[in-house]
């Protein structure tokens, strides 16, 4: 027993000594022997800096030399740069592919791997392939959705009931968050092979831009409001605040490593005829659910405003959409200053 504990002992650290060696890192090696030699002899060089001084250095040695080092010091720090990205990139490639087949203890299935989806989609030469526009319309769909039942379940154990959220006045859909959805995908789809500490920085600012931008369109074109954060710590104009943006960076994480890899595969599972067709036929929902939304709403200011009847058109938004509708639908929109 003793014998057979030596002999694993040793094969591991065996193995622990094999390692791969790239011609990136023998060359580092060989940058390292060179640059010590060269410090070397620089030691040398400095005994000569006051003949060149008193000379005025008329061959321009020294300031050549000092501009060569410049050059070499710029070229090795892109290379650094460079280094950085490819490891970050390969260990989370890596590990999102091992994540994706590791086994665990609730038999729940992973999500799959950005590069397997990667891998599939430039096989399969689908219509929603990268960042085509039909993969875009169908995330804002589905991220219209999604974020809507979210808020739900998130009032729900907030405050023991659930109140609308939704943005439209057909459906639990919001543009809000099929924008920001969009937004982040656009603004991280070059990261999602990449560390998580991408998607968390990029998605902290791009969350914080779209939110800031909806709330001031929305302000500005119906003179109202739908959040207001002014009551949080480190917020700018009540639009934004640092909690809400430190969430827009854990969603992002979320999104890029974990949900969007799912939407993609079943996105990829639509056929291309009848997938491009139920596609425009959504956006053409969207579209029409998105003007009379707006209609709607403005409509519904007016009559705050103290309106009367305004004629055929805006009667029929009397009758189909009236404020104890509109209420429930949008009940935390406020109008005024």
């Amino acid at each position: 027993m003793i014998i057979n504990r030596i002999k694993g002992k040793k094969e591991k650290e065996n193995e622990a000594e094999i390692r791969v060696t790239t011609e990136l890192e023998s060359e580092s090696i060989r940058l390292l022997e060179l640059t010590r030699e060269e410090h070397h002899k620089m030691q040398d060089y400095y005994a000569t800096l006051p003949d060149s001084a008193e000379n005025g250095d008329p061959d321009g040695e020294v300031r050549e030399r000092i501009e060569s080092m410049k050059r070499a010091n710029s070229n090795v720090g892109r290379a650094y740069i460079q280094l950085i990205d490819m490891s970050d990139e390969l260990g989370a490639r890596w590990n999102d592919l091992m994540k994706s087949h590791r086994k665990r203890l609730i038999p729940l299935p992973s999500a799959p791997a950005n590069t397997y989806i990667d891998q599939t989609e430039s096989k399969s030469g689908h219509f929603a392939q990268g960042l085509s526009i039909y993969k875009l319309l169908l995330i804002c769909f589905i991220g219209s959705f999604a974020g809507v039942v979210i808020e739900l379940l998130w009032c729900l154990l907030k405050n023991g009931y659930i109140e609308s959220r939704s943005g439209l006045v057909f459906g639990p859909f919001n543009l809000l968050y099929g924008a920001g959805t969009v937004a982040l995908t656009i603004a991280l789809y070059s990261f999602r092979n990449r560390g998580k500490w991408m998607s968390f920085v990029g998605g902290m600012l791009v969350g914080s831009i779209v939110e800031y931008a909806c709330s001031w369109w929305q302000e500005v074109a119906f003179g109202s409001r739908s959040w207001d954060y002014s009551a949080m710590p480190f917020n700018i104009n009540g639009r934004i605040c640092l909690l809400y943006s430190v969430f827009w960076g854990f969603l992002s994480v979320l999104w890029v490593k974990s949900l969007y890899p799912w939407i993609a595969m079943l996105i990829l599972k639509m056929p291309n005829r009848s997938g491009k067709i139920a596609t425009w036929i959504i956006t053409a929902f969207f579209i029409v659910n998105a003007i009379l939304t707006c209609l709607a709403v403005y409509r519904w200011s007016a009559r705050i405003g103290g309106a009367g009847d305004a004629g055929a058109f805006w009667s029929f938004f009397d009758r189909f959409f009236p404020s104890d509708k509109m209420v429930k639908v949008f009940p935390n929109m406020k109008f005024g200053g």
